[in-house]
């Protein structure tokens, strides 16, 4: 019997003893009555009161069915009108690179390139000479205009340079696609007006051919491999409590905003032993799905079947997912589109990485059991991903793949269909529609971006499974901001980005609970408030279902329960 069904025939197992501790009959740890629990299950939509045992429900009922279980010792939370939902899960997103942008500069609300200098000149003040300057998050669609000479809509690098003469900068933009470097830095890297553009990548020049700091995609490598290389020379005890500050910042920025489980896309093996060594040590305090990414087809097959875990018992942390890239993003012109950008007539993006490369992890994935997960944005990019998923579909036969498409953000009304016909999963992020929607129909023109630009309700009338999120830490990570973009398209404007693509407020929830759960094969235990499935939980400050649409965007997480454990209590 081969590891995966090991593994599965020990899950059962695991789900057995729930389904047993489930129909005892002796008081609950923790009974939570008297509100409204939306249990997402459709044999029991609505219901007042749930009763928890070992971290396992064991009733959800009307409060006078549930009171028969309240003993001595038994913890009783008054909801006092309050909503239950279950856990929320972040469908994609980066927890580790969560917790570092929580350690460096956050250039989100940057509104000029003025600015984003001004808080680097900052930094520079209190770093010592060589320490390497890091952020994230400036977007230079977010920038008012300036004077002075923009190159692809960025001002070049000389203002930042000068304010950090003796620091190497590397300031990441908001997709993660694209970063601007300083002098140091490039010079360090070895990047020069004669320096050639990288397969897949593309140094922007000023008109005399000088680099103007601005990298996009593979073009930034060599710093962040410079980066990677001034952090491996910090010396184990510094790296690893960097990494247990990252996870401590990422998980209780998660669970202040409802988030139980977290889909990561994804880390390398290095990372993902760290996280198996502080998930053994008990040292996880939500559910970490994490996809292996950054290795070569080689090593993939090789040491895959060493890495496949299943979260069982008190374990919290799944690996079963391989993450790869096919192209970048729309906002720096990398998405893969059939047709050229409408604002760069020459450009039609930068594929990262091969087709034949990417049939070869495809293989390697069902080889070894693996979902694949793979980042398309373009039109192009999502049908060749497609393409590759039918060719192992027909392979796989009547078995269930749940491979992943992250983004989907460009879809050919052609391509819509196909996912429900392979069982593909959409995996989303509401909160980019809105965020990317004023500048969108720049990128797209006016009929493409209506016909093709993040099309939720056709994916859905067409009996896709969509699974939300926020793609974090290139959006903020909360569930309430990208469920609102998903049911108003409301863009910070006040207008409205092509409206007919939204969500009802139920697909939109369910988009954050039984579905995420649905793509990753949890849907057994997780996303959904029914007897036998993890106490994962949720306290809302009010209804989620009632509220109007202003209201929604600001309800807060009262409680956030994991496994029946209280992880997160909102102090006032």
């Amino acid at each position: 019997m081969c590891k995966a069904h090991i593994a599965l025939a020990l899950l059962s197992l695991a789900l057995a003893l729930q389904l047993h501790a489930a129909t005892d009959a002796s008081p609950a740890d923790l009974v939570l009555h008297n509100g409204r629990v939306m249990t997402l299950d459709d044999d029991q939509p609505e219901a007042s009161a749930v009763a928890v045992r070992a971290g396992v429900i064991v009733a959800v009922g009307e409060q006078s069915e549930v009171e028969s279980l309240i003993g001595d010792q038994t913890r009783v939370i008054d909801l006092a009108g309050r909503s239950l939902i279950p856990g929320l899960i972040e469908g994609h997103g980066h927890f580790l690179g969560l917790g570092e942008s929580l350690m460096t500069l956050d250039l989100r609300d940057t509104r000029s390139f003025a600015e984003l200098v001004e808080q680097v000149r900052e930094a520079v003040e209190s770093a010592a000479p060589g320490e390497w300057i890091t952020g994230r998050g400036w977007h230079q669609e977010n920038w008012t205009e300036e004077g002075g000479a923009v190159f692809d809509g960025v001002p070049a690098h000389a203002p930042l340079s000068a304010v950090s003469p003796d620091n190497p900068v590397f300031l990441i933009h908001a997709s993660g696609h694209a970063a601007y470097a300083n002098a140091v830095a490039m010079q360090m890297a070895g990047i020069a007006a004669g320096t050639p553009d990288p397969e897949g990548g593309e140094i922007v020049r000023d008109d005399q051919g000088e680099p103007t700091g601005f990298l996009r995609q593979a073009a930034q490598r060599p710093v962040r491999d410079l980066h990677a290389t001034w952090l491996q020379g910090l010396g184990e005890d510094q790296r690893q409590a960097r990494f247990q500050r990252q996870v401590e910042l990422a998980a209780e920025t998660a669970l202040a905003h409802g988030i139980t489980s977290f889909h990561d896309q994804g880390q390398r093996f290095e990372e993902i032993d760290r996280l198996v060594a502080l998930d053994r040590a008990g040292g996880l305090p939500l559910r970490l799905y994490v996809a292996v990414i950054g290795e070569t087809n080689a090593d993939l097959d090789r040491r895959l079947p060493d890495y496949w875990q299943l979260a069982e018992g008190d374990s919290m942390l799944t690996v079963r997912s391989v993450k790869r890239h096919l192209d970048g993003a729309l906002g720096t012109h990398g998405a893969w589109l059939l047709r050229p950008y409408a604002d760069r007539p020459e450009a039609s993006g930068l594929p990262q990485m091969s087709l034949a490369d990417l049939r070869e992890t495809a293989a390697i994935a069902f080889r070894h059991g693996f979902q694949l997960n793979t980042h398309a944005i373009g039109d192009r990019a999502n049908r060749e991903a497609l393409d590759v998923y039918a060719s192992i579909q027909r392979l796989a036969g009547d078995n269930e793949l749940r491979w992943r498409i992250e983004h989907a953000q460009n879809l050919h009304p052609d391509d819509v269909p196909r996912f429900a016909e392979l069982g593909v999963i959409a995996s989303m992020q509401g909160i980019h529609a809105t965020s990317d929607g004023p500048w969108v129909p720049i990128r797209l023109g006016e009929e493409r971006a209506r016909r093709k630009a993040y099309v939720w309700r056709s994916l859905l009338d067409a009996d896709a499974v969509i699974c939300n999120g926020t793609d974090v830490p290139v959006e903020p990570i909360s569930p309430m901001a990208s469920l609102h973009a998903s049911v108003t398209r409301e863009m910070a404007n006040g207008e409205r980005f092509f409206p007919e693509q939204r969500m009802n407020r139920m697909e939109a929830l369910k988009s954050y609970t039984i579905h995420c759960a649905y793509a990753v094969f949890e849907e057994d235990r997780l996303g959904s408030i029914a007897v036998g499935k993890q106490a994962d939980l949720v306290v809302l400050n009010g209804d989620l279902m009632a509220v109007s649409d202003d209201e929604l965007a600001e309800l807060e997480v009262d409680l956030t329960l994991v496994a029946g454990r209280v992880r997160f209590e909102r102090a006032d």
